[in-house]
């Protein structure tokens, strides 16, 4: 048996024990019953029953067997880190994070429950587990909760811009200056479907940049995101009339993609830097270029 010492998320002050087990453990009601009826569950040391309820300042202890196997790997979805509480996945261009109307392709979700990984229960059902997202274009780091405290503390530090999150754009023009924020707010297009812009009426959205690397008639960028606005990085780019290479959504050169062999926007995830919800230690997961993103910039490069 293995002991596990769960604090109590916020969203679980004053609920039954045997309860807070489903949603911490993803554990079905009769197996917490079991474990507590058997004395393998202990509220700050003491046994309980399974009709205890809990508060915030209490520290549950559970015993539950070795697992002796790890989730398969998913293809195609590198798993970057992977603890009992988060998970976070190199995500591939072309899966959505969630299900949702008029998307029925791949989801990160379900190929993680594909692959045996177990999800946090919490949110709404089609996004359970999920606290951020990426564009079904976007590759790169995506954290998933695995477990309710996970998911109760990570979508607080990401609503609150707790996490710092990192991404390397190509965007098709020399930045000038070379280092700057774009303080532009972003709001639906009025008259463009699916389509966002910078509008007066719109939320405050800011995107810091730096050049990295100068290629002929583009730029390889990084950039930190303080707000998370929908396409948020590729409307400011735009706005500033050097879009993402390859992002022909928002403007960009269609006969230069080509040339590319890019069918989406050069923009991926690269970094995520968090507090683990459990632990605390500042925790940073790294995610490696896809390969027609490599391809792409190693084209552009060789242009010089």
């Amino acid at each position: 048996m293995t002991s596990r010492y769960l604090p109590v998320p916020d969203a679980l002050e004053g609920e039954r024990i045997d309860l807070a087990l489903t949603r911490m453990l993803g554990l079905s009601r009769t197996a917490a019953a079991t474990l507590i009826g058997e004395g393998h569950v202990r509220i700050n040391g003491i046994p309980c029953q399974k009709s205890d309820k809990l508060s915030l300042s209490d520290i549950i202890e559970v015993e539950t067997p070795e697992i002796e196997t790890a989730p398969a790997p998913i293809v195609g979805m590198d798993i970057l880190y992977d603890d009992e509480d988060v998970v976070v996945v190199n995500k591939p261009v072309g899966v959505a994070a969630h299900t949702g109307p008029g998307w029925d392709g791949p989801t990160v979700l379900g190929s993680l429950e594909a692959g045996g990984y177990r999800i946090s229960t919490s949110g709404p059902p089609e996004r359970q587990g999920i606290v951020h997202r990426l564009d079904v274009g976007t590759s790169g780091a995506m954290a998933v909760a695995k477990s309710e405290l996970a998911y109760t503390k990570l979508k607080y530090a990401f609503k609150h811009r707790q996490v710092g999150k990192t991404y390397h754009a190509v965007v098709s023009a020399h930045p000038d200056p070379a280092r700057g924020t774009i303080d532009a707010p972003i709001g639906r297009h009025p008259s463009k479907e699916w389509r966002m812009s910078v509008l007066a009426s719109g939320r405050r959205a800011i995107t810091h940049y730096r050049t990295l690397e100068l290629l002929p008639g583009a730029a390889l960028v990084e950039v930190e995101l303080e707000t998370g606005r929908t396409h948020q990085i590729r409307v400011h780019f735009a706005h500033l009339a050097m879009p993402c290479v390859g992002d022909v959504f928002y403007g960009a050169d269609s006969d230069q993609a080509q040339r590319l062999g890019l069918q989406r926007q050069w923009l991926h995830a690269t970094e995520l830097r968090f507090q683990h919800p459990r632990t605390g230690i500042p925790t940073t997961v790294k995610a490696p270029y896809s390969q027609d993103l490599e391809t792409a910039l190693e084209i552009l490069r060789e242009c010089r």
